[in-house]
């Protein structure tokens, strides 16, 4: 049976692992910036559930999820699976979307409709990296765990207001 050798990291591979990174953190940081004030003015005035986080919890959280996600991607950029590249770009985007739609939109029930097709879209692409590198794939189970959990706020939200 032949093993297949990982390639070895090394200093060359930092501006990668960075831009992938940086990838991942822009889609979190450019939403945000453009439903800023959606989120101090309407957010706030929405009937929340019991279960809602502090507000302050949310940057870290996002934060830490977007780092591992940006690593994820490395570790499958390195490989060259273009078919996973293509579905991650397919999960970003709608985590971007999410914030627009729910934020900026100030609509719920269609922040409810992308938070369910992200879900979908993390499903398929932890196991298209699963399958490129394990690693990029576990990398992946707390974001999507948190989905999961601000699905079922999104749609408690929802069903609130």
């Amino acid at each position: 049976m032949e093993t297949v050798r990982r390639p070895s990291f090394s200093w060359s591979d930092v501006p990668a692992l960075l831009a992938s990174i940086v990838v991942c953190q822009l889609a979190g940081i450019v939403p945000s910036i453009l439903t800023a004030n959606d989120v101090a003015t309407w957010y706030t005035t929405l009937q929340k559930p019991a279960f809602t986080p502090p507000s302050w919890v949310f940057g870290p959280v996002w934060t830490t999820l977007y780092l591992l996600t940006g690593i994820a991607l490395y570790l499958v950029w390195r490989r060259g699976n273009r078919g996973a590249l293509v579905i991650f770009a397919v999960q970003l985007a709608l985590n971007a979307a999410w914030t627009l739609v729910f934020f900026g939109m100030r609509w719920p029930a269609g922040g409810l409709v992308v938070i369910v097709a992200l879900l979908v879209a993390i499903g398929a692409t932890i196991v298209a990296f699963t399958r490129v590198d394990r690693r990029a794939g576990l990398l992946l189970v707390p974001y999507a765990l948190w989905v999961s959990f601000a699905t079922v706020l999104n749609y408690e939200l929802w069903r609130l207001n």
